[in-house]
């Protein structure tokens, strides 16, 4: 039985957390969470709130997932591992490949590669790219373009084309030849354009002068994310993905949607790219796949790239991972699929996600730390100022709200000025409706102090 003493005294002591100051975690330490029920989690102290956070983008079935776990369970009794790297592959791997194919085959997807989560899955598709312009005999196209406030994950290839320079800037130089263009921010953007369709004409010009400025014949691929998570929940207009996609056939660059958050249903559909109605050259899938039930993530590709990779000028693919085609991992990942198409998951999203955003829009009235309400699906944002005339930023603000909504019955993500939210998709109305008063506790809260 745990020793509450014990875990009080040795929290963030021996572990270093992810995107978090050692030294702050040790002064603050950070929330013990040691059980979940459906949407909500339970922290040492007996508090229970809903988890407006979704794990991490990911828990899109909540924690109660019965056929998750037994499939899970069934797997381990039968095949616990075996690797996947050639030679070898399980039958777990093989039907998985076979119901991706078929997921995303409106998305024009139809192999896949797997991978052990997000950051593996942005640094092999940036590889694949590469290498299929190598294979082609067009070596000089190494270079790439990503997103400002963009995030693709921590390894090195994905902090390279991060567009935060928080997630970079400690561990460069990374890798070179990677480029940024402005995202379709509307509320902070270096154009001072509030318009969304004007502003997304104006980063798509950026995109091109930018491949122009690069010479198109070096650039291999732009990655992005339909819409920007860790970024701050921005969606473009919807015209923007479609033109970065004209933008990029013209060019002879790939396009590479970024889908580990987006992947599955959280934005309104099955995949974000096809929220946009647009066909992607690679997809990168992680995180929902498995509802967060065992770490998994996969690479998809189009005909365009498999014609290449498997035909006679075709090359080993050099890369892998020893968890790759995990069994486990893809037994999870199809009782997933089964109970994500069964109850429609993205139909859920687009509905509590029209409820949630209109929520947060309507705190946004009563509450004026609220500079900018945003989201698509089950993506929603608030990004909190001092002073809405002038967009003050204020993360120490957006701080504490994070913490008096917690204590009122909902777990958000505060990163810097914004606090978000990704909960499962498995929403009911009370849970939405239980998330947007708790904000509105933690708001008044804080704005009576």
């Amino acid at each position: 039985m745990r020793d509450n003493n014990f875990l009080t005294e040795m929290n963030a002591r021996h572990l270093w957390h992810p995107m978090a100051h050692p030294g702050e975690m040790q002064a603050n330490p950070p929330k013990i969470i040691i059980g979940a029920d459906g949407v909500s989690i339970t922290d040492l102290e007996g508090h229970t709130t809903i988890d407006a956070v979704g794990g991490l983008w990911n828990v899109n079935l909540g924690y109660s997932c019965q056929p998750i776990k037994d499939a899970i369970a069934a797997q381990l009794t039968r095949l616990p591992y075996y690797s996947a790297f050639k030679g070898t592959t399980n039958d777990a791997a093989i039907e998985l490949s076979v119901r991706l194919a078929g997921m995303f085959g409106p998305d024009g997807m139809t192999r896949a590669f797997f991978t052990s989560g997000g950051s593996d899955s942005v640094d092999t598709a940036l590889k694949l790219a590469r290498q299929y312009h190598r294979l082609r005999g067009e070596a000089s196209r190494t270079k790439f373009i990503a997103l400002r406030k963009g995030y693709h994950g921590t390894h090195w290839g994905g902090a390279s084309v991060n567009g935060n320079p928080a997630f970079r800037e400690p561990y460069e130089p990374l890798l070179p030849g990677c480029f940024h263009v402005p995202a379709p921010y509307a509320y902070r953007n270096p154009f001072d354009e509030s318009d969304p369709e004007r502003l997304a004409a104006l980063c798509l010009s950026a995109l091109e002068a930018e491949i122009e400025m690069q010479v198109p014949s070096t650039v291999a691929a732009f990655i992005m994310e339909p819409v920007l998570g860790a970024g701050g929940v921005i969606a473009p207009h919807p015209s923007f993905m479609p033109g970065v996609r004209d933008i990029c056939d013209r060019h002879g660059v790939l396009l590479i949607a970024d889908e580990v958050i987006t992947g599955f249903g959280r934005t309104g559909d099955v995949s974000g790219a096809r929220h946009w109605g647009v066909k992607p050259d690679l997809m990168c899938l992680a995180k929902a796949m498995t509802s967060g039930y065992f770490p998994m993530g996969a690479v998809m590709a189009n005909d365009r790239l498999a014609e290449v990779f498997e035909g006679d000028g075709g090359a080993m693919i050099g890369t892998g991972y020893t968890y790759s085609g995990h069994p486990v991992g893809c037994a999870a990942a199809l009782a997933c699929l089964d109970e994500t198409e069964r109850l429609t998951l993205w139909d859920k999203a687009a509905y509590q996600g029209a409820r949630l955003k209109a929520g947060l829009q309507d705190l946004a009235t009563r509450h004026d730390a609220i500079g900018d309400v945003r989201g698509e699906g089950l993506m929603c944002a608030l990004e909190i100022v001092s002073d809405r005339q002038a967009k003050t930023m204020d993360p120490a603000r957006a701080g504490r709200i994070f913490e008096t909504t917690y204590k009122a019955g909902a777990m958000v993500r505060w990163s810097g000025t914004n606090l978000v939210m990704s909960p499962p998709l498995i929403l009911t109305d009370a849970d939405c409706d239980r998330i947007v008063s708790a904000l509105d506790e933690g708001l008044g809260a804080v704005g009576a102090a």
